[in-house]
């Protein structure tokens, strides 16, 4: 269902208002900012998740998640129109020029592509992990960006899901989902407590744990892989960037492993060192 969108104050389209404004995203409650004590992140708003850019747009809409509407210019309408056929009839397609979109965000989207996705419902832990093989447990990971772009290495090395601390950001923030192409709206995910307490519903799984941190102790991750360290099932722990797993995160690991780098260099963006140990954990699983 094809609607030609002129007024930026179209009451259809208040999924989309003031995406730059962040007075007008936290009265909403569609800042971003992680929650304090319980999943989905406390203040977030549960009805909506805002997808930007043909490739987020087409991943999100392969995999069959449901959309509330989908906003385009007339020129990404044309182009995306195979995509596009894919999507339910149910499912509202508005078409508005570039400076009437703008009007509609309050700035420019020059990508001219914009989608607002159904939020799943709150799953718990168990139910998101059992069955799964391979997940990322991520502690005071708030950098949206960081958060996108672990999601999306996640998906590209085959990780089954996402656990989040209560202080980890909201991976179904615009930017998130954005960066990580995608596949944060995608890949199951779901909020544990704080570590190490957090850890229990991951052993009581069988999952063994393992915390990825630069310190002089942790084992060398293709040692690591050698070792069988990185077999299933298996937990990834990662930090935020900088300050990275808090002592009682690593601690409370069933190991810790680090990549190696050269003289000089501290560490590296946390969304790439979890890239490289899940690179080693696939390939351990190709030579089994």
């Amino acid at each position: 269902m094809v609607l030609r969108i002129e007024n930026p104050d179209d009451p259809r389209l208040v999924d989309y208002h003031h995406l730059n404004d962040a007075a007008a995203r936290a009265a909403a409650g569609r800042d971003g900012t992680p929650g304090s004590a319980h999943s989905p992140a406390v203040g977030i708003d549960t009805g909506c998740a805002i997808v930007e850019g043909p490739e987020a747009l087409d991943v999100v809409i392969r995999s069959g998640a449901p959309l509330r509407s989908v906003l385009l210019t007339p020129s990404r309408a044309d182009a995306l129109a195979p995509l596009l056929a894919l999507l339910a009839p149910t499912v509202p397609l508005y078409v508005a020029e570039r400076r009437v979109l703008a009007g509609v965000v309050g700035f420019d989207i020059h990508r001219g592509v914009l989608a607002s996705a159904h939020r799943p419902p709150e799953r718990t832990a168990n139910d998101v992990l059992a069955g799964c093989r391979r997940v990322i447990v991520t502690e005071s990971l708030n950098d949206h960006e960081n958060l996108g772009s672990l999601f999306r290495n996640a998906a590209a090395f085959g990780i089954d899901a996402v656990a989040m601390d209560p202080r980890t950001a909201d991976p179904l923030y615009r930017r998130s989902i954005r960066v990580s192409s995608g596949w944060a709206a995608v890949l199951p995910h779901t909020r544990i407590g704080p570590l190490p307490d957090g850890y229990e519903p991951l052993r009581s799984l069988g999952f063994r744990i393992v915390a990825l941190t630069p310190g002089a102790r942790a084992i060398e991750v293709d040692q690591a892989a050698a070792a069988g360290m990185l077999d299933d099932p298996v937990a990834l722990v990662v930090g935020a960037e900088g300050p990275g797993l808090s002592a009682a995160a690593i601690d409370g690991a069933d190991a810790a492993v680090r990549v190696p780098m050269a003289p000089g260099v501290d560490s590296l963006n946390v969304a790439t060192s979890l890239a490289v140990v899940a690179a080693f954990a696939a390939a351990r699983r190709s030579w089994s």
